[in-house]
């Protein structure tokens, strides 16, 4: 497709790793999402496209769905050297039309920088909810108290499709992570944990490690058994394992609209920081 004099885009390449990686560490419009996976991990997994003059890189969007018919903006950076509303326009119109030939489905993007804003409105997204951020510093621990029966060990390997299904059981589609997506987070992990009874996995978190700590990525329970304390226990858990590897400050978020979430970081001792960040979404068609 031409965009204007010796201005093309094209779905991007392998070869392309070096200029895009360029491209994100030097332009101060780069979008990325929080995403278990580095924005060029999606290269080959369309839609991927690139804007290109003479040989040179000077846009780039990735929307890959994951999961199926959920296209979060994984990653939009630009050079500057177009505009960046023809940039933004030309590559998002391209990806969902490649998008609409698979059917129905949701685009989303969570907005870190104040540029963004503009464009996603320009373009029909809407925000109805933000990502909310919490932390938990200098408090002591709290007990770990399960029902009968329940019991909390280290996440193993072979967990993982009964933990998607638990994550695709306790999410909207906009926010579930397919079993991919927890093949990918599993090893990054540097504390992750399975709520079970009888054998079957219930819950589960998922936390990284930082240089001030820990972030809960990630946590769990099957809709049926929410109220029953096991969140609880998992936080409770992981607050404990987290102080014997000093790593004494705790960070988390979620949704602004997810009231149970709040109630209960609130209520495991975690206060919001005051950083918010809207979400924007769009329906196709």
């Amino acid at each position: 497709m031409m965009v204007g004099l010796d201005v093309q885009v094209r779905s991007a390449t392998l070869t392309d790793q070096r200029q895009i990686a360029n491209l994100m560490h030097f332009s101060p419009y780069n979008h990325r999402h929080l995403d278990w996976r580095y924005p060029l991990d999606w290269l080959g997994s369309p839609p991927f496209f690139v804007l290109e003059s003479q040989g040179q890189i000077l846009s780039a969007l990735a929307c890959p769905p994951d999961p199926p018919m959920v296209a979060w903006v994984r990653l939009f950076v630009t050079s500057g050297k177009i505009s960046l509303d023809e940039a933004w326009e030309t590559l998002w119109q391209t990806a969902r039309l490649e998008l609409t030939r698979q059917g129905r489905f949701m685009a989303a993007a969570i907005v870190l920088q104040e540029w963004y804003h503009s464009l996603l409105i320009a373009s029909g997204f809407s925000s109805h909810q933000s990502i909310v951020m919490l932390e938990r510093e200098g408090q002591m621990p709290i007990e770990v108290s399960l029902p009968a029966g329940y019991s909390i060990r280290s996440m193993l390997q072979y967990d993982l499709p009964a933990v998607a299904e638990v994550d695709a059981a306790a999410f909207d589609p906009l926010w579930q992570n397919s079993l991919p997506s927890l093949e990918r987070a599993y090893p990054q992990a540097v504390l992750a944990t399975v709520v079970e009874a009888n054998g079957q996995v219930l819950g589960y978190q998922l936390s990284t490690r930082n240089p001030l700590g820990a972030h809960l990525a990630r946590l769990a329970v099957r809709p049926e058994l929410q109220g029953l304390g096991l969140g609880r226990a998992m936080i409770a858990d992981l607050i404990q394992q987290a102080d014997r590897h000093a790593m004494y400050r705790l960070t988390v978020n979620t949704q602004s609209d997810n009231a149970a979430s709040l109630v209960l970081y609130k209520k495991t001792g975690f206060r919001e920081t005051g950083e918010r960040f809207p979400v924007y979404q769009l329906q196709v068609p």
